[in-house]
């Protein structure tokens, strides 16, 4: 697993990154939590979802956002970290530019980052949300949004209660023309804390039915 720099808005940016040997392997971006509460590239859901997505046979790229590590800059309330995101994403796709698919992940304050992003690149074709802060942040600009997904979310979650979270959910669901899965963890609070097991299978379940099989190659299951 590589570790990669790469030029952002705000100076370098720190990654690691997974590449796979076929040339259209699907490309997925992961987003970690809440720069200024600990969240960086590392932290233990965004590190699983990116071992999720690489095990399926993807190249799969987790990034600090600016402040964070070795990473340039400082934290920007999420518009600059939103820039951060995309010019992961345009980093990703110099490096494998016949994809045949794109993803994008996020944990928490990454989940939000990640429908924004959603919202700007039409090139994702779906995204993966864990834990979405939908009491804190206003997750009105999915009018419409544009590509089915998954939401996860711990119903013991004190972070991003669960009625907030339902509420987005159901909003989504009313659209026309997509999908949004919804997977409630039992007894799971914010962080996963002892049901990190249960998140993989959820988002592996989820992969399962959006991605063939026949796309898992070097490194796939």
């Amino acid at each position: 697993m590589p570790e990669v720099i790469f030029p952002g808005p705000a100076g370098r940016i720190e990654g690691r990154y997974q590449p796979q040997k076929r040339k259209n392997a699907p490309i997925a971006l992961i987003l970690h939590p809440h720069p200024q509460y600990g969240g960086t590239m590392n932290h233990r859901v965004a590190y699983e979802l990116f071992y999720v997505f690489q095990r399926r046979g993807c190249a799969v790229l987790r990034f600090n956002f600016r402040g964070v590590g070795r990473s340039q800059g400082g934290f920007d309330g999420g518009v600059g970290e939103l820039s951060d995101a995309a010019a992961a994403l345009d980093w990703m796709q110099t490096q494998n530019p016949n994809a045949s698919s794109c993803w994008v992940a996020g944990f928490s304050f990454g989940a939000w980052i990640g429908m924004q992003l959603l919202m700007r690149r039409p090139e994702i074709q779906a995204f993966i949300s864990v834990a979405p802060p939908a009491n804190v942040y206003d997750f009105a600009f999915l009018a419409p949004c544009p590509s089915s997904g998954l939401i996860v979310h711990g119903r013991n979650d004190q972070v991003a209660p669960e009625a907030d979270v339902q509420k987005l959910v159901d909003r989504l669901n009313a659209q026309r023309g997509i999908t949004i899965h919804q997977k409630k963890i039992d007894d799971a609070n914010h962080f996963f804390d002892q049901h990190t097991p249960e998140l993989v299978a959820a988002v592996e379940e989820y992969l399962d039915m959006r991605m063939p099989i026949l796309e898992a190659g070097e490194g796939g299951r």
